[in-house]
């Protein structure tokens, strides 16, 4: 078997031998990609509300034909798993979590088509990743409308398919997830050991925002942070200290500007109904290294600590971080802090021992 090196700053094959960075062995996971299951898509065409979902209600003309070229030109990408694999191996990626492609959320649906088309994508996913169990996991994804359904479809994932996650998004069908009524998913998750990967799919509230894609580039991260300000103002966070809650993009805008938050925890007694300040439940809360500027991981290392950042791509959209290695080798950290967030954070989170999850890995590879 041929192995690359890749160090700071290199992301293309060296020599044959084993790949280091920074000159030393290292576990790469990519916590952040994304598979489109094909049945589950034709099922819900027929059924998919006349009122579209944020990211195509707030899209201008433009933005909907550069995004429906986008989606067609990866097709492959995110429907299959050869090229998927290539492209693996190419990155010097070890590991890929697949988490559904964001339009499966269907949270429009009625309770049992809701769960039916859950159901269709859970078991593709871990189907697939069953396919390759050195090289690919899956998080499910879930009827939220229903909570119900969403704990026994959660439970069913867990126990039966052997996932280790799931994705959400950060409203849903314009409810914010700190409604009472959700509190037993979040439960469930908690006491299942899950990780929770908030992925958001545009702003509720676009209208401004349909030119220039930036009901994505603005949009994405603006609900996430509205959506993580309800959790912890509310006071949801407080009641499940044990959360392992995983943040798309970078977690948004919150973490770049937690200082106003806090500030508003202690000025109003309106912004008391948690524990404590907001920056608390931050430095508890992980995210991806999806914010494409060195700079910025290296702000959040610094505010929040490597332990808490993951590696992530975005695979396979236009919104991809190709370059993964390369990137968080950019941003000028120490030797442990690059390795914990290119795999070890990612290994602990996902009970993986790093040594022999890096040693199947490199094992499957042609």
């Amino acid at each position: 078997m041929t192995e690359e090196i890749f160090t700071c700053g290199i992301t293309s094959a060296a020599q044959p031998g084993t790949r280091l960075v920074h000159g030393h062995r290292s576990l790469v996971i990519d916590m952040h990609c994304h598979m489109l299951v094909t049945q589950a898509e034709e099922a819900a065409l027929p059924h998919r509300p006349k009122v579209p979902e944020p990211t195509q209600r707030f899209s201008s003309p433009e933005s909907r034909q550069v995004s429906g070229e986008m989606l067609a030109r990866i097709r492959e990408r995110i429907t299959g798993v050869d090229r998927r694999l290539a492209e693996m191996d190419a990155a010097g990626i070890d590991i890929q979590v697949l988490s559904p492609a964001p339009n499966h959320y269907c949270y429009w649906a009625e309770e049992e088509l809701g769960l039916e088309l859950a159901r269709c994508v859970n078991n593709h996913l871990a189907e697939v990743a069953a396919s390759h169990p050195d090289r690919l996991m899956a998080f499910a994804t879930v009827p939220l409308q229903s909570p119900r359904s969403a704990v026994a479809e959660l439970q069913r994932c867990v126990r039966d398919l052997g996932m280790r996650g799931v994705e959400i998004s950060s409203n849903v069908n314009g409810e914010e997830l700190s409604d009472p009524r959700f509190r037993p998913f979040f439960a469930a998750a908690e006491e299942l050991g899950v990780v929770v990967f908030m992925h958001p799919s545009g702003f509720t509230g676009g209208e401004r925002l349909s030119n220039y894609h930036l009901n994505n580039v603005i949009g994405n991260p603006l609900d996430t942070t509205v959506a993580l300000s309800h959790l912890i103002f509310s006071g949801t966070l407080d009641r499940y200290p044990g959360l392992k809650l995983l943040l798309a993009h970078g977690g948004g805008l919150m973490p770049a500007y937690s200082g106003r938050f806090d500030h508003a925890h202690h000025a109003r007694r309106d912004c008391r109904h948690c524990q404590h300040p907001p920056s608390h439940y931050l430095r508890r809360t992980f995210f991806d290294t999806v914010v494409f500027d060195p700079e910025q991981l290296r702000f959040l290392v610094r505010q929040f600590g490597a332990s808490q950042l993951l590696a992530g791509t975005d695979f396979p959209y236009d919104m991809e971080e190709a370059a993964l290695i390369d990137f968080v080798c950019r941003a000028g950290l120490t030797d442990t802090e690059t390795r914990d967030i290119l795999g070890m954070n990612a290994a602990h989170l996902l009970g993986l021992d790093p040594e022999q999850a890096m040693a199947r890995a490199r094992g499957a590879r042609p």
